[in-house]
């Protein structure tokens, strides 16, 4: 219980959720871990920093399953419980669908995996469509639109205020058309994505933020083993402190390297225990039927075995049973996890290769490793945890954090960073994009006379290279239209079936219109080639934003002196562009570098410094000079794929070099406005360049999988809207038609219970419950077919001729108690008014007016009261009642406002002066003072003379001026009088008004 506490008040520190408010209806983001079997949501709002949802179940995670039926749509456990009587109707484990054509093999591999399902191919983009009958049809995307919306309105439910913003977590292996697909299902919905966060990277963010502490400027390499139901991932993690302008010095994670196994996971394990049961089914031959053949009867072997699996995770062997499993055949048989782990033996072998792909990529080996980590609710197999720990070599595996919830809670963070509502902690990320990406293009060449066409190849994203960022490449030897291709770079590092599955390599056809006319309208100026700007999102999207024709005018005409700066970013860019000798070909280059460096995402500028630590641990650093930068850009050119002299250039590189140091390279010198006012100065003869920007008709075409057309998007969220609509309205009708149900019976019950006999007569009653009846009969035969409007006509009928028996057993409900507090009112309200009364008319700080008031609402009321009542009592019971409660309740008001009047202006009320009494006698004789200063000290200043004087004195007259007295004396008096004695006060000889007198504003008036 201490360590849960601890962790909520560290999140809190952590979290630092600076509410900002803002004039919209909704604050609150939500995050949502869409796994293949169960998703998780997490939301943030104003006074809960980060929350699992809990689902209508009240469960923390919810099935990923939709039941489309002809009139209704069941979510969650609801439609996981129909797929066992028609699992036809049931879609489940769509991300295996996403962004597939009808002809991949993952699609056949879902047919075999769920024969009852009918998919088709649609008409245009070739994708799979969940067809249910002739007039129903469900693509994937709009199925996965209703789980994301079905989780809205759970996250909705949960946080008690609209929500529309969210992050989604997706697998790292996704590619570009999976991950738009998953865009496309939020849009149709009307969601807003703040990003798409592959799922290892919201697990390394979580496991991080609770670890702020722990990460400094060594770094620490985390290895995150996630095997979930489909799929399995492992992933290398840095974590170190990185220093910015803005933030200071915070942590940062980096993606270091990925591998992963698409159809490695729990779910094959269930299927192969379930094929298993099936023959144990049938070996028993109590029917001549074969299991297999029977969907329904598949369908509840495979529920048994998902639990089955679960059981031996923990125990040797267990026992499977299912009642009615096939023509009411009840069937049960032992299973052994030694049995268990046979039929999976050749899965648990594939569990290293994740591993071993995934240090390969982050070019590090095991022991550079510090902890592994585990994720996913299938790492909890002991066989599984037996194989990774023999792959990774450690003493034992990290099992300290949430493997259900943790990308949920690591995402739900990120969400609440992205949105402007709140503030938290820096934690940066460097994401890794796992697919490199390239841009072809051709271009016609001539040698010695023979003409040719030369292809060209620019790697834009090196493998894991880190997103978000921008990227720029220049073409400088074209000056009229032409096109160019964006596709996937070099992919060995997939085996044979992950490349079958992953789809088409060519993401799109850049065709670009316009260019010769702009060199037309430029022709006194000198090109710097023609500049395509690629931007790679926080969601790991490739977009293209802009292309621009460049130009450069000198606008005396003087030729330019080559300054320093020039120089330096000339010999940078012929590294990069082949060593080029000509003065268009180097200018063009560093411009190209001052271009990208000014589009560098966020998450490059913010990595600014990186520790001495992290080169030890092998981490690339931006720390390097610009000798080191050249030393290791110079042998990657000689290997090969190098420009010829002026030949069309991309500003990317590998790892090493253009992704991290040209960015150096802009920071030290480009970037810094001071550089270039000095390089002003030593070029004072120099004219002024005039860099002209011409935007490029740019027409797109995708190919790896066409986006949905406007039309397209329209008709799925209008099919959507329809059905979110129809269940609300079958919603509503549901409750009219249980409320009215409800009250019919409760309705009869009441009839015969003692106090509502009471006060109705026989016929009342008999007519109540024969229209009772008759509705009742109504509801049986038609009013569920009946429309909501009939049904809440209905209700409003009963209710109205029931109101007044219910209203006259209410008012009873009510008088004991409202007159109890009234009567409990009047007695305080008399004490208090006979108290302030007493108050001698010196210290009086109430006028009549006010007493007076109090008196007579006093009396009104108290008369009110005893004559209402008796009227009452003199009433027949089945009569309506005359002594209301709101009656009742109006004089209590009436009372409380007059009495909290009088008492807020005695505690406000400033004490009046004391008045001083006339003490001559008192100054004359100064051996009787000293004698009184001792025995002044046990009664009530200022009273200075024993008790037979004490009569004589004289109250002094307002406007005299009180005696003279000494003025220690007056101070010793003040002092004694601050603590009066009641004791005193009793036992004092001197009159019960001298006393009050005396010691009036020492006593609170709110004291009676």
């Amino acid at each position: 219980m201490g360590s849960k506490m601890g962790l909520s008040v560290w999140m809190m520190l952590c979290f630092t959720l600076a509410h900002v408010v803002l004039h919209t209806d909704s604050v609150a983001v939500m995050s949502v871990d869409l796994g293949s079997e169960w998703m998780k949501i997490a939301i943030v709002k104003p006074g809960v920093p980060m929350e699992i949802v809990l689902n209508k179940e009240s469960r923390r995670k919810t099935p990923v399953a939709v039941a489309l039926k002809e009139n209704e749509r069941l979510f969650g456990d609801s439609a996981i419980a129909m797929a066992a009587k028609n699992p036809k109707v049931v879609a489940r484990y769509l991300q295996d669908l996403l962004g597939k054509r009808m002809e991949n093999p993952q699609v056949d591999l879902y047919r075999k995996r769920f024969p009852e399902h009918q998919l088709v191919a649609a008409d245009q983009r070739g994708t799979v469509i969940f067809k249910l009958s002739d007039e129903l049809y469900y693509s994937p995307e709009e199925i996965l639109g209703m789980v994301l919306n079905y989780s809205r309105t759970l996250a909705q439910d949960f946080a008690e205020q609209p929500i529309k913003d969210l992050v989604i977590t997706v697998p790292a292996y996704f590619n570009q058309a999976e991950r738009r697909a998953v865009i496309h299902a939020a849009q149709m919905v009307g969601l807003k994505v703040l990003q798409l966060i592959n799922d290892n990277t919201a697990v390394a963010l979580n496991y991080g933020v609770f670890r702020r502490k722990d990460i400094n400027a060594t770094a620490q390499n985390v290895m995150f083993f996630d095997m979930g139901s489909t799929s399995t991932t492992a992933t290398v993690v840095t974590y170190v402190t990185t220093k910015t302008k803005d933030s200071g010095t915070q942590p940062q994670l980096q993606i270091r390297g990925t591998g992963f196994d698409r159809n490695l996971g729990g779910f094959e394990m269930e299927l192969r225990l379930q094929d298993h049961l099936a023959d144990l089914f049938n070996a028993q031959k109590k029917t001549r039927k074969d299991v297999r053949q029977h969907p329904r009867a598949m369908a509840k072997l495979w529920k048994e075995a998902n639990r089955v699996k679960t059981v031996l995770s923990a125990n040797v062997d267990h026992m499977a049973q299912i009642e009615g499993l096939l023509d009411d055949i009840d069937f049960k048989a032992k299973v052994t996890r030694q049995k268990f782990e046979e039929l999976c033996s050749d899965l648990f072998e594939r569990v290293a290769e994740p591993v071993h792909q995934a240090l390969k990529a982050a070019e590090l080996k095991m022991e550079d490793i510090d902890y592994v980590i585990l994720v996913g609710g299938a790492t909890r197999v002991p066989k599984v945890q037996e194989f990774l720990l023999k792959a990774v070599g450690k003493k034992e595996l990290g099992k300290n954090i949430n493997a259900d919830e943790a990308a949920a809670m690591g995402a739900v963070y990120q969400a609440a960073a992205l949105s402007k509502a709140f503030k938290v902690k820096p934690f940066f990320i460097r994401d890794a994009a796992i697919y490199p990406i390239q841009v072809e293009f051709t271009r016609a060449i001539e040698e010695d006379g023979v003409k040719s066409i030369k292809h060209n190849k620019r790697v834009l994203f090196q493998r894991m290279s880190p997103y978000p960022q921008r990227k720029v490449i220049t073409f400088n030897r074209y000056s009229d239209d032409f096109e160019f291709f964006v596709n996937y770079g070099d992919l060995n590092f997939l085996s044979d079936g992950d490349l079958s599955i992953f789809g088409s390599l060519n993401l799109s056809t850049v065709q670009l219109s316009g260019i010769g006319s702009s060199f037309q309208k430029h022709s006194d100026s000198e090109s710097k080639g023609i500049k395509a700007h690629f931007n790679m999102d926080e969601s790991g999207i490739l977009s293209l934003d802009r292309v621009e024709a460049v130009f450069e005018k000198v606008q005396d005409g003087e030729p330019e002196e080559e300054s320093t700066l020039t120089k330096l970013g000339n010999t940078i860019s012929s590294l990069f562009g082949g060593g080029s000798s000509e003065t268009d070909g180097k200018e063009n280059l560093t411009e190209a570098v001052q271009d990208e460096e000014e589009a560098t995402s966020k998450t490059e500028k913010d990595d600014q410094e990186e520790p001495a630590a992290a080169k030890e641990k092998g981490i690339p650093t931006e720390e390097s000079s610009k000798s080191e930068e050249q030393s290791k850009a110079e042998p990657n050119e000689e290997k090969g794929n190098q420009p010829e002299p002026g030949e069309d250039t991309a500003k990317t590189g590998t790892p090493e070099t253009l992704d991290k140091k040209v960015e150096d390279v802009g920071k030290a010198d480009v970037k810094d406005p001071e550089s270039n006012k000095t390089e002003e100065v030593k070029k004072p003869k120099g004219p002024k360049r005039l860099k002209i920007s011409e935007n490029v008709t740019v027409a797109l075409e995708i190919q790896d999988l066409p986006d949905l057309s406007q039309e397209e998007m329209s008709k799925s969220q209008k099919k959507l809207q329809d059905l979110t609509d129809r269940d609300l309205q079958k919603q509503e009708h549901e409750k009219m038609a249980n409320s009215l149900e409800a009250f019919i019976f409760e309705t009869q019950d009441k009839l015969y219970q003692d106090e509502y006999q009471a006060v109705s007569t026989q016929d009342e009653r008999d007519q109540i419950s024969t229209k009772l009846s008759e509705v009742s009969n109504w509801l049986d035969e038609d009013g569920y077919a009946a429309s909501t409007q009939e049904l809440k006509t209905k209700l409003s009928e009963l209710r109205k001729m029931c109101k007044e028996l219910f209203f006259k057993v209410e008012e009873r409900r009510k008088w004991p108690d409202r007159l109890a507090a009234l009567d409990s009112m009047l007695n305080h309200s008399t004490i208090f008014l006979k108290g302030a009364r007493l108050l001698p008319e010196a210290d009086q700080i109430f006028t009549e007016v006010e007493l007076s008031t109090l008196e007579k609402v006093i009396t009104e009321t108290t008369k009110w009261k005893n004559e209402t009542v008796e009227e009452q009592n003199k009433l027949p019971s089945t009569q309506k009642p005359i002594l209301l409660a709101k009656d009742i309740e109006a004089k209590l008001a009436l009372l409380d406002r007059e009495v909290k009047y009088l008492l807020n202006k005695a505690k406000f009320a400033k004490p009046k002066p004391r008045k001083e009494k006339n003490t001559t006698q008192e100054m004359k004789n100064t051996t009787t003072e000293d004698q009184n200063t001792t025995d002044s000290e046990n009664i009530i200043p200022p009273t200075k003379e024993t008790g037979e004087d004490t009569e004589h004195v004289e109250e002094v007259k307002p406007g005299e001026t009180p005696p003279t007295v000494n003025k220690d004396q007056t101070t010793v008096e003040d002092d004694e009088a601050e603590i009066p004695e009641p004791d005193v006060l009793e036992s004092s000889k001197g009159t019960a008004e001298g006393t009050l007198e005396n010691n009036s504003d020492k006593h609170p008036p709110d004291e009676l």
